[in-house]
């Protein structure tokens, strides 16, 4: 039975409303639509009850926003009342787009500022609201998980520090290393994984891919990806391959051991289609360099597929190997900002993750189980199929 059954089977925890912040406000209305959509077709038969008198609406978005003083400060406000309700506030981290103004000079929002706004708008919603969730795709400082010599932890800072502002449920997407929930064991933490609409993109825009040994390969690009990989080579039943990043201990540049080359270990990948797979594109120098090595080796297309596409240091570069054919195809997620200027990139694809966040909210406001949202094996296996049809 699908959750969308399921649902019409289960009171609503509480009426729903989503804070979708300013930095995923296209997200968050696209999100809307699908919830709409969703119970405009279910238990139209019982909504004259009052246990759902709030289920069906016009939109189920609060609004709400930041505003900051000339001297940089803020405040949280929701611009309607949220008593009762259950709250998924949505927060886009990485969203360098946003400005402001400090004493005359315009600063672009860091993920500091906007992990900042989040806690204001929780602080709005604090002892009104019945449950609050967070919905923050990019885990707030989650490459800074694990601590080493005299460092910091942030990341699990910051969720001690929502559980204790009451903060009931966290959702992130492949998070850097999801064992830092760790930090928070009595609060809700679910990681989402996007490989289903990885495959249904590059379905889409490659339709002759064949997905086979022959055929296909799935590269890890170093050894914190290798989970992304295995399971990806085990769903589509083909080899894996890895490479490792052999580093120099002995300096530090910009805090981290510089790379001094790609090793790899794995089968011949002469002649065949190759999938790349990891969670985030930075500046893109590592992908880029595996990309090459796997064409030096004679593969015949490389898909780059990446749930955060961050590009820190601009589109140059991919540009560059795009045009020299070692890339053909990079494939990244709605889930944080992508500038105008991806969607004029012939090699770029996004896999558009709206109608699966609606999911997901609509599930946990019934407090279903998202165990099945959680494992898309069966759902890949359902597109494998339709796709080998045609």
């Amino acid at each position: 039975m699908s959750n969308i059954e399921l649902m019409e089977q289960m009171l609503p925890y509480a009426p729903l409303k989503i804070a979708a912040m300013e930095n995923c406000l296209e997200l968050g209305q696209k999100i809307n639509d699908y919830i709409i959509s969703f119970r405009t077709h279910s238990i139209n038969e019982i909504c004259d009850s009052p246990l759902y008198s709030n289920y069906h609406a016009d939109s189920y978005l609060v609004g709400c926003s930041c505003p900051r003083f000339g001297s940089g400060e803020a405040k949280g406000i929701l611009s309607e009342s949220i008593r009762g309700t259950d709250l998924f506030i949505m927060t886009d981290v990485c969203n360098y787009s946003l400005t402001y103004s400090v004493n005359g000079y315009l600063n672009h929002m860091s993920p500091d500022d906007h992990y900042q706004d989040l806690k204001r708008i929780i602080s709005a919603a604090t002892g009104k609201a019945k449950r609050i969730n967070v919905i923050m795709p990019f885990l707030y400082e989650s490459r800074q998980h694990k601590r080493s010599k005299r460092e910091s932890l942030d990341c699990a800072l910051a969720l001690e520090e929502l559980h204790d502002m009451g903060v009931a449920n966290i959702m992130t997407f492949d998070a850097h290393d999801p064992r830092v929930q760790n930090a928070i064991p009595l609060s809700g933490f679910d990681n989402f994984q996007p490989p289903y609409q990885f495959m249904k993109a590059l379905f889409r825009e490659v339709p002759d891919l064949k997905v086979d040994k022959k055929h296909l390969m799935i590269i890890s690009p170093d050894e914190g990806a290798m989970n992304r990989a295995v399971y990806f080579s085990n769903v589509l039943g083909v080899d894996m391959g890895m490479f490792y990043k052999r580093r120099d201990y002995s300096t530090v540049v910009n805090g981290k051991n510089p790379i001094v080359a790609h090793e790899f270990l794995g089968d011949d990948v002469a002649g065949k289609d190759v999938i790349i797979v990891d969670d985030m594109i930075a500046s893109g120098e590592s992908m880029l360099d595996v990309a090459r090595q796997l064409k030096e080796r004679h593969a015949a297309r490389v898909f780059v597929c990446t749930t955060f596409g961050l590009f820190t240091e601009g589109f140059d570069k991919f540009d560059e190997y795009y045009e020299k054919g070692f890339i053909n195809k990079v494939i990244t997620t709605n889930l944080t900002y992508l500038p105008p200027v991806t969607k004029e990139k012939p090699y770029f694809i996004t896999a558009d993750m709206s109608k699966f966040l609606a999911l997901i909210i609509d599930s946990l406001n019934h407090d279903l189980t998202i165990g099945a949202v959680l494992d898309p094996t069966a759902k890949i296996h359902a597109l494998l199929d339709k796709h080998n049809v045609f």
